[in-house]
């Protein structure tokens, strides 16, 4: 069984940081974390993902240059550092784990409970 804590949702103006963090418990014998959002009326879509052994990172075109994932192996932890926030990233932001790095939700076997994150224009 595997646990996922996400924290450091909150709100934002415009232009403002954030960083998420996701809390792995339990087996955590998994290949990649990655990091979705979803929006109101939206379906999930995929942010940015990472291995949890190499460190290999992958991210979705509309947060390239601004977003970056990271992880702490010793803390069991993996980050999303989001910089220049616009309003249209406002979303609640989950992190998943799983046994392949994609960016499709179907592969991936555990959820954290979401995070909001609100950037205010």
């Amino acid at each position: 069984q595997v646990q996922l804590v996400e924290s450091g949702g909150g709100l934002v103006q415009a232009g403002g940081s954030l960083r998420l963090s996701c809390a792995a418990s339990g087996r955590t014998f998994f290949v990649a974390v990655g990091w979705f959002r979803q929006a109101p009326g939206k379906e999930r879509e995929f942010v940015a993902t990472i291995t949890w052994s190499g460190g290999s990172t992958s991210y979705a075109d509309s947060v390239k240059g601004r977003f970056t994932i990271s992880r702490d192996n010793a803390k069991n932890t993996v980050y999303l550092q989001m910089n220049s926030l616009k309003p249209e990233d406002t979303a609640v932001y989950y992190c998943a784990a799983g046994p392949i790095t994609t960016a499709q939700t179907r592969f991936y076997q555990h959820w954290g409970q979401g995070t909001q994150v609100t950037v205010s224009s």
